[in-house]
């Protein structure tokens, strides 16, 4: 099983980074630091979004365990040993899946998984194999 981003997340960080220099544009067209502060989180936007591209799985599993998406493009393997609880934490208006291995939590939300988070725990809990 995968799960991977929503695609219209990344159709929607790069539609916020060209508003960026519209933005400028309108209110500040003669500012030169505004507009290379502009250009600077544009491309920052931009790489964000392009991640989300080439890379738009961040969890997978099977019956040797997960595999996480971490930091900007690396993965980690996680056998199912190694993971001392899957839960979903309900914050104010949505709820994230969260992985804990005792040394880090892996924090999934919803656009990330293009799927809720409650039904992937129940599909990790049934491919989690008991012990």
């Amino acid at each position: 099983m995968q799960w991977r981003v929503k695609p219209a997340l990344p159709v929607a960080k790069l539609i916020g980074a060209a508003a960026l220099p519209a933005l400028v544009a309108g209110f500040a067209p003669d500012d030169l630091a505004r507009w290379l502060i502009a250009a600077v989180v544009a491309a920052g936007i931009v790489v964000w979004a392009a991640r989300d591209v080439l890379l738009p799985v961040r969890l997978t599993a099977d019956d040797a365990g997960i595999t996480v998406l971490t930091g900007f493009a690396r993965r980690r393997h996680l056998p199912w040993s190694q993971i001392e609880a899957v839960r979903v934490e309900r914050l104010r208006r949505s709820e994230v899946l969260e992985i804990d291995t005792g040394d880090t939590v892996y924090v999934l939300s919803e656009p990330q998984l293009s799927a809720v988070p409650q039904e992937v725990a129940g599909t990790l809990a049934e491919l989690r194999p008991v012990s």
